[in-house]
């Protein structure tokens, strides 16, 4: 038990049962210890200070991994909402493994169950059902969890390079968390006006982008089913929620999004910022992605009533 809890920190195939079910909807503080960890390591500014470039690292490294979360692993993953190209597919699936969300085919996984059954008991992360703490993160924890359902994702499951971002989550983490390292030093011993070090670039570039990464992605799960505006009944409880949506590159307009998550876009009104999909643009400006799927007629007539 000891063994196999150990083993699946590396590789998560490594034994294809999640044990007890009865236990199988229970936070497993082993498995867990790795994300714990890395929490409390964000207290290790208390010792390391910070500096100028240790804070625009791990702004930047917030930025460009939110895009690829909200991009890739939400918009095209997910929802197949536009097309690329198998190289530009894994160089974001690349980026979104760094965030310690898991692999993009457990991601989409799990948010194709979760738009199929939003805030009903099938629902992994339902505020309304099982309070703020567990749609935040509880949730995540649970042997139940940690599986990919392959069946949600016949489309993505062919990509051999992203069945082994899923199944080696935990490689791309480590080894963004160790250039971090070396980058800091690097700096330490080659600029030391700069006034960083390699630790100060772990904690900072790594440790807090990370954890702030991940508490704002779920405020989704968590925020957004709960305050805003519902412009559209459907028949879950999303709301649209703009500090949510700048938090998130645009994922706060999520009612839009749970009434057509067809489209590309997700602010569906010329001002409700999405900066993801103005990256989305930008990539299609340089041909890197194309087929942007657009908010259609009919919807953008619904929502100016």
């Amino acid at each position: 038990m000891l063994l196999t809890t150990l083993l699946k920190w590396f590789d998560t195939q490594s034994d294809g049962k999640e044990g007890d079910p009865e236990r199988a909807d229970r936070i497993d503080w082993l498995r867990a210890t790795p994300f714990v960890l890395l929490h409390l390591a964000c207290l290790g500014v208390i010792w390391v200070g910070f500096s100028a470039v240790a804070l625009e690292v791990a702004a930047g490294l917030y930025a460009v991994r939110m895009f690829a979360l909200t991009g890739f692993y939400h918009r095209y993953f997910s929802h197949r909402t536009f097309r690329t190209s198998r190289v530009v597919q894994f160089l974001f699936a690349l980026l979104g493994a760094s965030c310690v969300q898991r692999g993009p085919l457990w991601w989409a996984a799990h948010h194709r169950a979760h738009h199929l059954h939003a805030d009903t008991a099938l629902d992994p992360h339902s505020p309304t059902l099982t309070g703020f703490l567990w749609s935040h993160a509880g949730w995540f924890l649970t042997p139940r969890a940690f599986q990919t359902d392959w069946a949600r994702i016949p489309d993505l499951r062919r990509f051999a390079e992203l069945r082994w971002l899923d199944r080696f989550d935990i490689a791309v983490p480590v080894a963004l968390a160790a250039a971090l390292f070396g980058l800091g030093m690097l700096l330490e011993h080659c600029v030391p006006s700069l006034g960083t070090s390699g630790w100060q670039m772990l904690v900072w570039g790594f440790c807090i982008s990370t954890v702030v990464l991940f508490h704002a992605t779920v405020t989704i799960n968590s925020l957004a089913h709960r305050f805003g505006r519902r412009r559209f009944d459907t028949r879950d409880d999303s709301r649209n929620n703009l500090w949510l949506a700048l938090l998130t590159f645009g994922e706060g307009w999520h009612n839009n999004h749970h009434f057509y998550p067809g489209s590309v876009r997700e602010g569906f009104r010329w001002w409700e910022i999405d900066l993801t999909w103005y990256g989305l643009r930008l990539l299609a400006a340089f041909g890197l992605v194309w087929g942007l799927r657009p908010v259609p007629a009919w919807v953008a007539d619904r929502v100016r009533r």
